[in-house]
């Protein structure tokens, strides 16, 4: 499996941080790619599953996907259901604050984006493409969004979750000759 590794610190309470990442609706405020997100089934919890409508270029893709378990403040994994083998997981670890943080900060906690997947797996059917484009011409430019994408999303909702822009210093991890 590739993995994608982004991480960053947020100055607030980790349950403000998990509850805020747990409302998988309000990511499509976060990608130019990501037109709606629908939850299709549960709570919010683990078994919830989500519509995820994407378009990019001339393409549209729903990708279906599900919250596998909750670590209430820490943890939310997730996992796609179909088209792709993926998964992945935030985690968020509180900490001090540190000497760097922003005078009104009273809370620090790290914030971990992890994903996991199988380039090879994604399935040719599960987009229409034009008949003059190649599905794995397709795959070439996608794959080489993500990371920019990941980046994107967490410095978007670090904003939001702090209710103020700031330069957001992240860590980021590829492992994966696909990216």
């Amino acid at each position: 499996m590739d993995t994608l590794f982004v991480a960053t610190d947020v100055y607030a309470p980790p349950a403000d941080v998990y509850e805020f990442l747990l409302e998988f609706p309000r990511y499509d405020q976060y990608t130019e790619y990501l037109d709606e997100v629908t939850r299709t089934a549960g709570d919010g919890g683990p078994e919830s599953h989500y519509s995820l409508a994407f378009s990019w270029w001339k393409l549209s893709y729903t990708a279906h996907s599900k919250v596998t378990d909750t670590t209430p403040p820490n943890r939310i994994d997730w996992a796609v259901t179909e088209d792709i083998d993926a998964e992945g997981c935030w985690r968020i670890e509180r900490r001090e604050l540190p000497s760097d943080a922003p005078p009104d900060a009273e809370h620090a906690c790290r914030v971990f984006m992890e994903v996991r997947f199988d380039p090879n797996s994604a399935s040719p059917d599960a987009v229409s493409l034009p008949l003059t484009v190649s599905f794995s011409w397709v795959l070439d430019r996608l794959t080489g969004l993500v990371e920019e994408e990941a980046t994107r999303v967490v410095r978007r909702a670090v904003t939001d979750l702090e209710g103020r822009e700031r330069d957001v210093s992240l860590d980021v991890e590829v492992d994966s000759e696909a990216i």
